[in-house]
């Protein structure tokens, strides 16, 4: 060992300082590098997941106001078929002039009826979107990491509701 030493000139004291120094060295790196990226990927990777997380359920919310909108939809033709019917059982038993008016009745409640419906259309995709908006710019902002301007922010609803 000791011809080992003096044939490659190796002082041992320099290498105990080196390993000493390259052991504070890994453990500053450790302590004030390793683990604060490791602590910021998680913390990014959790708020992606989050964001993902947000957008799946807004999409099942929107799957359901189409549902629900769709049942609307049903019941308000359903209902306009019965009210048409009754008119024109109406009609038959009546004169003409009754009949007439149980038309024009008839058809002001089926357009009333669309009206309300459509209203209602307009107002949940309305909310929808509102909330879409929300998730989308929360979304963004997360994954950016920064608030972006206004007009940004409206670039960025447009893209994602179409």
């Amino acid at each position: 060992m000791d011809e080992l030493i003096k044939t490659f000139h190796i002082e041992v004291n320099l290498l105990v300082a080196q390993m000493v120094n390259f052991a504070i060295v890994l453990f500053v790196l450790y302590k004030f590098a390793y683990k604060p990226v490791l602590k910021t990927l998680n913390s990014r990777t959790n708020k992606i997941e989050k964001g993902l997380e947000d957008a799946d359920a807004a999409g099942k919310k929107l799957e359901e106001i189409v549902e629900k909108e769709k049942e609307v939809m049903a019941v308000a033709k359903k209902e306009a078929q019965e009210i048409i019917k009754a008119a024109e059982e109406q009609a038959k038993a009546n004169s003409m002039s009754i009949v007439l008016e149980a038309r024009n009745q008839s058809e002001k409640l089926l357009v009333s009826a669309k009206s309300q419906i459509e209203q209602e259309k307009n107002k949940m995709l309305t909310e929808v979107k509102g909330e879409i908006a929300n998730l989308v710019v929360l979304a963004t902002e997360k994954i950016i990491g920064e608030k972006l301007d206004q007009n940004k922010d409206r670039e960025l609803i447009e893209k994602a509701i179409r």
